[in-house]
């Protein structure tokens, strides 16, 4: 991101808007994202940095993703349960809608994996996602 995404996001969301149909904010052409920055999403590798928060114990490889906290404020109780559980690298949002803008899918899903929660399960959603990267990498070669 450039100096002081976070100060522009308002003039962006004058300008263009937003894809998702809720509180979460996500463009597909943010004008904010760098260069290497849209190199490093689309690989994934922009993750790599929340490893550490795995390992000081904040986060947890597998769960819903974290919300900003303006968004988080923005939530109704029924999704304020996904907080009961870690924030994680992936979950199964990422897994079955990465690339849908809608809040319901984001809602149903996070509030399904806190709902089912198992060791089964985030280690289907590890295998899926190591699957993913692989497959958006080799076709970001081709």
């Amino acid at each position: 991101m450039v100096p002081d995404a976070e100060a522009k996001l308002d003039e962006v969301l004058e300008k263009l808007g937003n894809q998702r149909d809720s509180v979460l904010f996500k463009l597909e052409r943010d004008p904010r994202r760098t260069k290497v920055g849209r190199i490093l999403e689309s690989t994934s590798f922009d993750e790599v940095p929340q490893l550490f928060n795995v390992l000081n114990g904040t986060m947890s490889l597998v769960g819903p993703r974290p919300a900003l906290a303006t968004e988080v404020a923005k939530f109704d109780d029924e999704l304020l349960a996904r907080l009961s559980v870690p924030p994680g690298v992936t979950g199964l949002w990422q897994v079955e809608a990465r690339d849908n803008p809608s809040f319901s899918a984001y809602k149903r899903l996070d509030l399904f994996y806190v709902e089912n929660w198992s060791l089964t399960l985030d280690l289907v959603l590890l295998v899926e996602t190591f699957s993913s990267v692989v497959a958006r990498m080799s076709r970001r070669r081709s």
